[in-house]
């Protein structure tokens, strides 16, 4: 396992010498670690390469593909429509890593969120997402548990819908993959999300970080995550000439990086150069014993310049000097919209009352009752683009 290969990689730093002290084997460490990658058929779901595929890994933002899929679901049942209202809330707004510029208030269609999750990654949005869909965060937190254990995710745990960094949250590449293929085969209508690649919210452009979608040619999504503990992780399908294609690497130092090892396993796939070897997706084992590698230090300290050293000379691709699998930019879809205010309970003023108003108050009942309802306003039609 990895863990095991580093132990090995540094004993080998220290009885060779080369530098002295902890510190150097930790170096060394970091220059060979090997992160998990897999490659499978989509369609036959024949798996054509697999490096630590089963190893337990924080989701980061690829936790949201079991968001969308728990949400198409509530779709498919008729328990919400693409124009439902998502309002963000302060448990919404309360996020750690907010980035689309919104308020608590702020408003949009169940079909807005789903873009403002996919594309840009917003985190408030996908608890709002949540919210609206199943009455709390923690009840859909719950159907995502649920989910995992249907489709057979072993070595995954959810414990929020936007994959902001929780110890408790894992995942690995095998049930990215089977979660990937799941969500792609069985809600085709909704592929043209996975597809976008940027998102305005009140004309704040969030681009998505999934460089596949402009830059290599048959992308059909599907979804990055990045925090410090799990590195750079894609989900990703690609087709060409037929044949489609779904792949998964975790724990990318880099976005360079990302891009051109998952550019690479899908050239060497359709070429030939990576073939089945009678191994289905849904017979990989998944380590659930073990413990995630924390990327933390590798990725967000001191220590991150001599690791992203080592991993750039381990995958080269796209630097100075080395082969790209990267193609130029291109257009590729876009989504926009606006949002709209619903004023919140605590928005709404309380009315003083009358010396003689309050004489009544306090001796006749009030037949509607404490509570007021506020309904959201429709949303005005807009252009989509």
């Amino acid at each position: 396992m990895l863990r095991f290969t580093a132990i090995i990689t540094v004993l080998a730093g220290l009885l060779l010498g080369s530098f002295s002290g902890i510190g150097a084997g930790v170096a060394q460490e970091h220059e060979t670690l090997t992160t998990p990658s897999l490659v499978v058929d989509l369609d036959t779901g024949a798996v054509l390469h697999a490096e630590a595929a089963g190893h337990p890994w924080y989701p980061a933002s690829t936790a949201k593909l079991m968001t969308a899929l728990i949400t198409f679901q509530a779709l498919e049942r008729g328990d919400v429509d693409l124009s439902t209202p998502v309002i963000l809330s302060h448990n919404a707004m309360d996020q750690s890593a907010a980035y689309a510029g919104l308020k608590v208030g702020n408003a949009m269609t169940l079909e807005d969120a789903l873009y403002a999750v996919l594309v840009g990654s917003a985190n408030e949005v996908a608890v709002a997402l949540a919210e609206t869909v199943a009455g709390t965060e923690a009840a859909f937190v719950d159907l995502m548990n649920a989910q995992a254990d249907r489709l057979g995710l072993t070595a995954t745990h959810f414990t929020n819908p936007n994959g902001l960094f929780d110890q408790k949250q894992t995942v690995s590449a095998r049930d990215l993959a089977v979660l990937g293929r799941d969500l792609f085969q069985v809600y085709p209508d909704y592929r043209r999300m996975f597809r976008t690649a940027a998102v305005t919210i009140d004309d704040k452009e969030l681009i998505s970080y999934n460089e596949l979608i402009t830059r290599y040619p048959g992308t059909l999504g599907l979804k990055t995550g990045f925090v410090c503990s799990a590195g750079r992780n894609i989900v990703a399908i690609a087709e060409r000439d037929g044949k489609r294609l779904l792949a998964v690497v975790l724990g990318a130092t880099t976005g360079r990086e990302r891009s051109e090892r998952t550019a690479k396993l899908f050239d060497d796939a359709f070429a030939g150069n990576l073939t089945a070897n009678g191994q289905a997706l849904a017979e990989l084992p998944n380590a659930s014993e073990t413990q995630p590698e924390d990327m933390r230090m590798r990725l967000c300290s001191n220590e991150t310049a001599v690791y992203e050293t080592g991993q750039n000379r381990r995958y080269p691709m796209g630097l100075p000097g080395a082969p790209s699998y990267l193609k130029d930019p291109v257009s590729a879809p876009t989504y926009s919209f606006q949002t709209w205010f619903v004023p919140q309970p605590e928005f709404v003023p309380v009315p003083s009352a009358k010396p003689v108003q309050a004489v009544e108050l306090m001796t006749t009942p009030q037949s509607s009752g404490a509570k007021v309802e506020i309904v959201p306003p429709s949303k005005p039609t807009l252009p989509r683009s």
